[in-house]
């Protein structure tokens, strides 16, 4: 019976996925050098206009790092035909959200509004592109934004500097060893013209994709987006540096000390390569088997089982240069950070040594296939995934076929993957330990 139902969940699932519908797009590039994606879906009134650049914290000066970050909230400041302070007064006042988030690689800016303010939307991310009002007053105000985002969201949460532990001890060469949130230092010292100067290379046509998505007529948002960023100078092509990291040989040992904490927490961490390779895929496709959530082979045995732990999880940060895969978890007396990592490398052992089972197999696919359809679920994912896979993966159509990449991987694959990046010598292990000095305020 138990079997039947498996099976029976299985196939509903499966089901699912063969109906999933394929995201059609339409796209071009104007003169001036931004590309544009389409995507009409008239099932819902609404409509997305976004906008992503291709620039992130990677590519900040190693002395002024957190810009990416800063012109996230400093873009919301104003431009010259929107008051400074009503950027998001126009947009609630019709019926509209909008928001912005940055990465490493990359920065995200959209609006959601009723499909009869399409224009709007243009207009208002065009003002973004071309008429930013970027002074004194924005700098001095978004610094204390930022500033209070840090310590609220990092410096006084507890475990809330672990990704900067990782990555600063991961990372040598490349700009991933710091946080997208930077240094406040850094940009106390920023001059106005370094800001001015950030925003001139970066946030221009050429280093740019915008998406339309939702209930649209393509032929009037062609004509309005001629109208608004046609004539928007095209900028310099930016010239992307490359950062080539030596591989990991040895075990890196660190500790870091947090004073929001009373427990001591294990972290291991691997590096793994680019987020546009098969090999980073089958590597997701470790990460979920061992660590995604309670019914994980880590979990279940670490914590449900023995009662080693009061937690264990995993970060996959998957990067358009390299990515990191750590697991961490926080010892539950009288086991110790060492008893945990020896249960973790048990597991990782036998993904090393023998296939997964079949079912096990089975149950990675599913999983994936749900995140496949969850992903293009709404006119927000679909706008997203179509700049990211045109702007950081060079392959817009992966957007309906990156889950057949998925379906071909093989068990062997999991087992010779493994073998090639989860091993003792190329991993950090990092103490993250109480600290006996006091939380910063």
């Amino acid at each position: 019976m138990k079997k039947s139902i498996m099976a029976l969940s299985a196939a509903l699932l499966l089901g699912g996925i063969a109906s999933a519908q394929k995201v059609d797009f339409e796209e071009y590039t104007l003169d001036n050098g931004m590309h544009v994606i389409l995507h009409n879906d008239p099932s819902a009134p609404v409509v997305i206009t976004s906008v992503m650049y291709h620039v992130g914290a990677k590519d900040e000066n190693p002395e002024r790092t957190g810009f990416a970050h800063f012109f996230e909230h400093l873009l919301f400041e104003g431009t010259e035909n929107i008051k400074r302070g009503e950027w998001m007064k126009t947009v609630s006042s019709n019926g509209g959200v909008n928001n912005a988030n940055t990465s490493d690689d990359r920065t995200y800016y959209y609006e959601v509004f009723p499909s009869n303010n399409l224009e709007l939307g243009l207009w208002m991310e065009s003002e973004r592109m071309l008429h930013p009002v970027i002074n004194q007053i924005g700098v001095d105000t978004q610094n204390e934004v930022v500033k209070e985002e840090k310590r609220t969201r990092f410096d006084n949460q507890p475990y809330g500097n672990i990704m900067k532990a990782v990555k600063e001890n991961m990372f040598k060469n490349h700009p991933y060893r710091w946080s997208p949130i930077g240094s406040m230092e850094h940009l106390d010292a920023a001059k106005l013209e370094e800001f001015q100067a950030f925003f001139k290379k970066f946030y221009v046509p050429k280093n740019a994709v915008l998406v339309v998505a939702g209930q649209i007529d393509i032929t009037q948002t062609k004509e309005w987006i001629k109208k608004y960023f046609g004539a928007i100078p095209s900028g310099e092509a930016v010239k992307k540096q490359t950062f080539v990291e030596e591989p990991i040989t040895q075990t890196i040992k660190a500790t870091y000390q947090d004073p929001n904490i009373q427990l001591p927490m294990l972290v291991t961490s691997y590096r793994t390569p680019s987020m546009k390779t098969r090999d980073a895929r089958v590597l997701n496709l470790i990460s979920s088997y061992l660590s995604d959530g309670k019914s994980s082979k880590l979990y279940k045995k670490i914590v449900d089982q023995k009662k080693m732990a009061l937690q264990i999880g995993a970060v996959a940060l998957s990067q358009e240069d390299y990515g990191l895969y750590f697991i961490y978890g926080l010892p539950m007396s009288p086991a110790t950070s060492a008893d945990l990592l020896k249960e973790i490398d048990e597991e990782i052992l036998k993904i090393q040594t023998d296939l997964i089972s079949e079912k096990d197999y089975q149950k990675l696919q599913n999983t994936f296939d749900n995140q496949f359809v969850n992903s293009n679920a709404s006119i927000e994912g679909i706008a997203e995934n179509l700049a990211k896979f045109y702007m950081l993966y060079g392959d817009i159509k992966l957007i309906n076929s990156e889950i057949e990449l998925y379906h071909s991987i093989t068990r062997e694959e999991i087992r010779e993957v493994a073998k090639k990046y989860l091993n003792p010598n190329q991993r950090l292990i990092l103490d993250y330990v109480p600290s006996t000095e006091k939380a910063q305020n």
